[in-house]
């Protein structure tokens, strides 16, 4: 029951105000990423530089596990490394399905408050878009959008 109150109010805290939501007009990188059986779009941009996340946020709609999530993971990505946030991105993924160690959810900080999405199947996509949107951007160059596109 605990963890359930613990779980709602990082959610509520991080969905009513998210610090990380707002516009990042220096972002260098920046990707959509849509999750259409909720109506959830973000628009995720970081300032990478050197190989380190010197910031990030995002933009967009959608429910409250989507915007909490992405909040979260900005707050746990920025300052760390391109390496670092692909490590703890897996992680991430990792424990949404179950398989993930103690020392590893400690890892996540506030993420892991959304350890039991995973039993809540019809949020599992609102949870990881974020994750999965940053992933893109980072594994993949190419297939992010550059603001000078924009």
């Amino acid at each position: 029951m605990a963890n359930r109150i613990f779980y709602n109010e990082i959610l509520t805290e991080h969905n009513l105000r998210p610090a990380n939501k707002h516009d990042l007009p220096d972002a260098n990188l920046v990707l959509e990423g849509v999750n259409p059986s909720c109506g959830d779009d973000i628009i995720l941009k970081l300032k990478v530089k050197d190989g380190i996340i010197e910031d990030g946020s995002f933009i967009g709609d959608g429910c409250a596990v989507s915007q909490a999530s992405a909040d979260i993971m900005l707050d746990l990505i920025i300052g760390k490394s391109q390496e670092e946030a692909r490590r703890l991105s897996e992680i991430f993924l990792r424990m949404i399905k179950g398989k993930i160690t103690e020392e590893e959810l400690e890892e996540l900080e506030e993420a892991g408050a959304l350890k039991d999405i995973s039993h809540m199947p019809a949020r599992v996509k609102c949870a990881v878009l974020g994750w999965h949107t940053m992933e893109e951007m980072l594994n993949g160059a190419s297939d992010s959008v550059t603001t000078e596109d924009r």
